[in-house]
This record gives C-alpha cells, structure tokens and sequence, in this order.
C-alpha cells in the first residue's frame, strides 16, 4: 500500500494503521516509526536510528501490551500493521545491492542486524507471553503477518555471507530460534511447509515476499534474495515442494541463466533440488523436463569446473524422468538417449582437456555415465578407450582423483562391454602396465596409499581384462617377472596371474 512518509511530518489522517483502526497513539507511533524506516538512504540522517528507537520504547510500554494480551479480539489492521514494521524492519537490514561491495558498508549491515535482531526478539517475546493469555487468535493473528519477514531476516544474516558478522549471525540464529519455538515448529522445514497435512506453512507467504525482488529486473538489487530462496528451497522436499513449482522454477531458472559462475551454480542447485523431490510427471508435464535439460545442457559448454561438477549429476538425475516413456520393443536399433547426447559432448571436451580441475571433473563423473547407459556404453567405445588411455598417462596431484576415477571407469566398462574388449587388449594392457610402472618409480609427494589405491585399482583391470580375453594377459605378462627388477611392478604381475589361476574363465 503506497503512502507517502518523506515530508517533514507523516501523514496521520488517512493513514491505514490509525483512526478508526488503532487508538490515535498507536496509530501514530506506528506511522512515525514506518515512515522513519522508510525513508532513502540519501534523507536518512538520524532519522532511521530514532525510528528503531521509538519502536523498542514502545514494545515496552503497556499500550503495546494490550495488543495481545487481555482482549477477546485483536485491535482492528494490527496483525497488518505488525507485518508493515517487520517488513520495513526486513528491508532495513538488507545489504546493498551487488556492485557496491565495500567493507564499510557491509559492517554497517552488520550492525543494523545486530539492531534489527534484537528488535525482532523482544518482538517475538511478545507474542510468545501472549501465547499464555486467554487470547489465542491475536496472537495468531499477528504471528501470521510477522512471521515471513521475521524469517526472510534471519536467513539473510544466519548464511557466512560478507555483509554478516559473527555477532550478527548469532542474533539472527537467536531470532529463527524463537520464531520456531513460537509457531511450535520443530524444524524449519515444518515452520515452512506445515508440521501437519491439514497445515499450511509459511512457504507460500515468504514466496510472495520474495516475489518482487526474483523477476528479471530486480532480483540483483538484493544480494541476499538468491541465498534466502536457494537456503528455503532446500529445506522443503517431497511430497510438499510440487505443490509449489510453478512459484519456484522459474527464479531457479532466471538465476541459474546468469553470466557469472556463481549464480549459475546456485541455480543449478535449485534445479537439482527440484529434479529430485518434484514427480515425474510434474516435471513431464508442460514439457518442463525439457526445458530443465536445455538450460542444463547448454551450460556444459562453459569450461568452469565447478558448474560442471553441478550440472553433470543434475542430468544425471534428470535422464530417469525424460527416459521414463522411452520403451524399447525388441525390433531394432535402440534409439539414441539424452545420456548418450551427454555423454557424447563430455568426451569431446574430456580428450583436449589440459586443466587439472576440469579433468577431475570430468572423470569424478564418468562412471556414473557407464553406470547409466550399462551395455548401451558399447556406442561410445572408441572415445571412451583414448579418453582413458589419455588420461592414466597424465600424472593428477598428489591425490590422484583422475587417474583412479578413470580406472574405475574402466572396470566397468570392461564389466558392461565385455564382447568388445578383447580386440582392444594389447592398447589397454600397455596402458595398464606403463600406469603400475610409472606409479612404481614415482618418487614424488604422491602418499603412500594414494600409490597403493592406484596400484590396486590397475591390477584389479588387468585381472578383469585377462576374463574378458579369456587368459591372454596371462600369457603375454608371463615373461615379465624374469626380465623386471622393480618387486613392485612384479608383485602386481604375480597377483594378475594368481587371480587368472585361481579363477578360470568361464565368461564374464
């Protein structure tokens, strides 16, 4: 509701929250206060820190008091003036928009939460001795426009962001403490989405709150919004966040479509969030699968590792609901799927791919694509054997986490595709072999165990390989041990051969 509160003096008659609605003090000390908070930041002066002044001296006084406590009904427009000073309150104590990043301003939001926050939890006390009285529905009442503002403040300065301070975090944990003990929700996610089915939560109120500030235009001018959606998204799951998808997709989308890295990330996220607790058939329905899988797809072409790591597992828990009418009959070629699409670009970057970060990522991903495509891999065969063959060759850190995901690839590429990879012996085998001997003279930082996964690993896929070959790496390491000095190299030939002897191949 418009009103205009930068004139010397605010506006009483007429106003909202006076005449007829609250006794001529209240209404007026509510007006002061309310214009007091709303004036901009180029007019502030003095006037914003009487305004919060005001408002502590007068949750104190018994006016206030009688607000709740002691009437059969509340006072007429209180429980909306209340939810007016808390949204003032809100806003009050929100960071600047994003390109000013200044140190001082972000310790000047700091402390106006510190403010704010405690404001909010003499608020809140007020409402929890109200709860003692006989007055069950002013309370309530009053709680109910409260109580989405309240929450919006103690989300944005509860995260480790830069406008908070650890004093600052403290009293926002303080205040969602004791708006949950007020509501008698035992969780966040009860307080959002009801602690009950015959129960409506919160979600939807703070939703439309955030609304304003989650359109194309705006959704920067508050650095916090994204953190506060993206933080609320995550605590409600199924079977609750469906009913909610037409108000929650579309900002995952707007802030998962931004140009930096970091908001990409966090929409990704929010998306992820929503792939997984929202049917199949919501997501179906309106072709909005579809439009998951595009924005998600197209970002695989921004080589920044950790929108990747993002994006990868968000498709991979997408292609069960986009696949989920894909039948194949029996009576030709299966089609091509949206994994294999994936897939397909993924190996294109992998193999050109000299960024260790970028290569780990890739390669942390690989199995699961194995993993989901199971046989159907055999398409994907030759670009997956110099993909490996090009990876075990490069040395990763001292962790190693290329190099052991790509031999974990491996098995169970040579577990799903067996047939195919006998013709790809000898090229596997001197891979395998060049890793154990390099791995063997490594005299760098690499840890011990790092060293021992690494030699496992690769003699477990020899020893795999000798099945699909059906004894061959057997015979052709059979002169290896009498010729090599390394104990190392020839321990891991011995254990290949013993594991050949001790199980003969019978297919795999």
């Amino acid at each position: 509701m418009e009103y205009d509160c930068f004139g010397d003096s605010p506006p009483l008659e007429g106003s909202p929250w006076c005449g007829e609605l609250l006794p001529p003090a209240l209404g007026q000390a509510f007006s002061k206060i309310l214009c007091g908070l709303a004036r901009p930041e180029s007019r502030r002066g003095k006037t914003r820190n009487t305004a919060l002044q005001d408002l502590s001296a007068l949750l104190e006084t018994s006016e206030f008091n009688g607000l709740f406590v002691g009437r059969d009904t509340p006072l007429r427009g209180t429980p909306e003036v209340l939810g007016q000073v808390a949204r003032a309150l809100e806003k009050f104590a929100s960071p600047p928009r994003e390109p000013d990043r200044r140190s001082d301003r972000h310790s000047e939001v700091a402390e106006k939460a510190v403010e704010v926050g405690l404001l909010f939890l003499k608020l809140l006390g007020k409402v929890e001795a109200a709860k003692n009285s006989f007055n069950c529905h002013a309370w309530k009442m009053g709680l109910h426009y409260m109580a989405g503002p309240i929450y919006i403040f103690a989300v944005t300065h509860t995260l480790v962001q830069p406008w908070t301070s650890p004093n600052s975090q403290d009293i926002a944990g303080e205040v969602l403490t004791l708006l949950l003990r007020v509501t008698e929700c035992g969780s966040v996610a009860g307080l959002l989405h009801g602690e009950n089915e015959n129960e409506k939560g919160a979600l939807n109120v703070i939703l439309e709150l955030l609304k304003p500030d989650l359109n194309k235009e705006s959704w920067k001018n508050n650095p916090a919004t994204k953190y506060v959606f993206s933080w609320t998204l995550q605590q409600v799951t199924r079977p609750w966040l469906n009913q909610y998808l037409e108000r929650i997709l579309p900002p995952s989308l707007l802030i998962s479509d931004d140009y930096q890295t970091e908001n990409k990330v966090l929409g990704v996220h929010c998306l992820h969030h929503i792939v997984l607790n929202v049917p199949a058939a919501d997501l179906l329905q309106y072709n909005r699968a579809q439009v998951l899988y595009h924005a998600l797809f197209n970002h695989l072409y921004t080589p920044e590792h950790l929108l990747i790591q993002a994006v990868l597992p968000c498709l991979l828990d997408l292609f069960p609901v986009l696949e989920k009418a894909l039948h194949w009959n029996g009576d030709g070629a299966r089609h091509s799927t949206y994994c294999d699409e994936v897939l397909q670009l993924v190996l294109t970057h992998m193999e050109p791919e000299h960024r260790l970060l970028l290569r780990r990522t890739y390669a942390r991903n690989l199995p699961a694509f194995v993993k989901r495509l199971g046989i159907l891999t055999v398409r994907h065969l030759k670009r997956l054997e110099q993909v490996i063959i090009g990876y075990l060759e490069v040395y990763d850190g001292p962790e190693e986490e290329a190099r052991l995901k790509i031999l974990e690839t491996l098995s169970l590429l040579m577990q799903y595709t067996w047939p195919r990879i006998s013709c790809r012996l000898v090229v596997l085998l001197k891979a395998l072999l060049k890793l154990v001997c390099d791995v063997a003279r490594d005299s760098s930082l690499t840890p011990e165990p790092i060293k021992n996964a690494l030699l496992e690993a690769a003699t477990d896929c020899m020893i795999l390989l000798d099945h699909c070959s059906q004894g061959q790496v057997k015979d052709l390491l059979a002169k290896i041990p009498q010729s090599c000095n390394d104990s190392t190299v020839v321990n891991c030939i011995i254990r290949v051969q013993q594991a050949s002897e001790d199980t003969p191949f019978h297919g795999t």
